[in-house]
């Protein structure tokens, strides 16, 4: 693969984060009863700097949680022989609170469907929303997202790649065109 383009610098990164988390806060009416979820990998590292800057706006601390949704996917056996499960960690009761998933990119659906399943068994919240840095389209299930960091419109030839400094040693968002 090759990269075509970077979408997403490190500063446009901060400044989508930014408007999330002000979006989350306006839609919610504040931070009473809400929860951020984030989607392993880069989706738990998300939901920590929109945790951050959530603190930095209201005073206030949001409890995070992450969340492995490796055994709810639908195509385990296509993507791995093996999967590896790495666990979820969602430290308080989600049941009758305002959970925000968290991911970096939304494409087919499925990784949100999953997740939404995984949350299920863990509780019951009175609302779910989505929190993605990417809306990149090509949708297979019926699933949009709440707060949008960047719509992307992509072909099925290109791939979005993530790149966050916890995990990656760099802020970037790029679009790769398969060779």
């Amino acid at each position: 693969m090759t990269e075509k383009a970077v979408v997403l610098d490190s500063p446009a990164i901060r400044r989508a984060l930014t408007r999330i988390a002000h979006e989350i806060i306006e839609r919610n009416k504040g931070i009473k009863d809400l929860v951020l979820v984030g989607i392993k990998t880069r989706g738990i590292y998300l939901a920590n700097r929109l945790a951050e800057k959530i603190e930095q706006i209201e005073g206030e601390t949001v409890n995070v949680g992450e969340l492995d949704i490796t055994l709810y996917r639908d195509d385990l056996t296509i993507k791995h022989e093996e999967p590896e499960v790495k666990g979820s960690d969602v430290p308080t009761e989600i049941s009758g609170k305002k959970v925000v998933l968290v991911d970096d990119v939304l494409y087919t659906g499925r990784t949100v469907r999953a997740a939404l399943d995984a949350l299920m068994d863990i509780g019951r919240p009175s609302q779910i929303q989505l929190a993605v840095l990417v809306d990149r389209g090509h949708r297979e299930l019926p699933i949009r997202a709440d707060f949008v960091g960047k719509n992307i419109p992509t072909s099925s030839e290109e791939q979005i790649v993530v790149q966050l400094t916890e995990v990656d040693e760099n802020d970037q968002v790029s679009i790769y065109e398969k060779e």
